[in-house]
């Protein structure tokens, strides 16, 4: 009964991460799932009991989260940048033009 649960978890835990709106919450939600899978691997093989298991399967999600997030190309107007009004010296942010993204700024 435990490995149906297993498998049950990990189809609705790939279901959710599906749900995700951008590509840096899908790519957070894939990696979550690669990592805690792996994670799991290594908790087991190192300790060999349901608690390695599960810490290892918590660390590896939590990393692979991240690592997922963090990986998330920037594509062109998604950063903001700052600009200063030549007329009245007023700052105002908008989204950066081709200048930044071609290092020519």
């Amino acid at each position: 009964m435990t490995m149906q649960k297993a498998i049950a978890a990990a189809l609705l835990t790939a279901v959710l991460a599906g749900c995700a709106q951008t590509e840096g919450q899908q790519r957070a939600g894939t990696g979550a799932l690669i990592g805690g899978a792996g994670g799991a691997l290594v908790g087991q093989a190192i300790g060999g009991n349901t608690k390695s298991t599960v810490i290892g399967a918590a660390s590896g999600a939590l990393l692979g989260a991240v690592v997922g997030s963090a990986t998330t190309p920037q594509r062109r107007g998604e950063q903001l940048c700052r600009y200063q009004d030549r007329n009245s010296g007023r700052i105002y942010t908008a989204p950066c033009d081709d200048r930044y993204y071609d290092g020519n700024y």
